[in-house]
């Protein structure tokens, strides 16, 4: 069984927010506090440490008391890149990624992703929903670090190309709530007031 000390989480917070005037979105404030803070608030008792993917206001992520480490591929590569720096960065055998607009995420995300990839001896677990898999919620081996690094230098950025090239487990996640991220202003007005078990 894999131990929570043995998992890093990381929050992808390093986007452009393109779909939201890029601004940032983490920073945005939702029912009283920064959407990161809400993810910070589900994600971290999951995880043996906490990692933020970002890049701008740095200072303020780091004001949580984690760790932040910026891409060190430019121009916003996308989660991949995070990803990359976030393994490069690890000191666990695991890894676990989480957006930073998904104030929702399930608390038992990493169990579930963890037990997945262990019973199928998997490079990589997947969160899916509806039908769809969730690409950005993922549990993966640092130890695939140089692997992916190989495939940033190629040129390439697509997550799911990238998967493809990897065991990969699908897990079920009844939800579909949980993996609501918002990515634009509307989004989050609209969800603002709502109550209820996915607050």
């Amino acid at each position: 069984m894999i131990a929570r000390e043995h998992i890093t989480g990381l929050v992808l917070a390093g986007g452009r927010g393109s779909r939201m005037g890029e601004v940032d979105k983490g920073l945005q404030v939702f029912r009283g506090k920064p959407m990161v803070a809400h993810v910070i608030e589900r994600f971290a008792p999951q995880v043996g440490g906490l990692l933020i993917n970002a890049n701008r206001n740095q200072e303020t992520y780091a004001s949580y008391g984690y760790d932040v480490v910026v891409d060190d591929i430019p121009g916003f590569a996308g989660p991949l890149a995070g990803l990359h720096i976030g393994m490069h960065r690890a000191t666990t055998p695991y890894i676990v990624t989480a957006p930073c607009d998904s104030p929702f995420l399930p608390l038992d995300l990493v169990a579930r992703l963890t037990s997945s990839l262990e019973a199928e001896g998997a490079d990589l677990a997947v969160a899916k929903s509806e039908g769809f898999a969730q690409p950005v919620f993922s549990l993966t081996r640092t130890n695939l670090e140089p692997h992916l690094r190989a495939f940033l230098a190629s040129g390439q950025r697509k997550i799911d190309k990238w998967y493809a090239s990897l065991k990969v487990v699908e897990v079920e996640f009844a939800d579909a709530q949980a993996f609501a991220n918002i990515n634009t202003l509307e989004e989050l007005q609209a969800l603002e007031p709502r109550t209820g078990a996915a607050s």
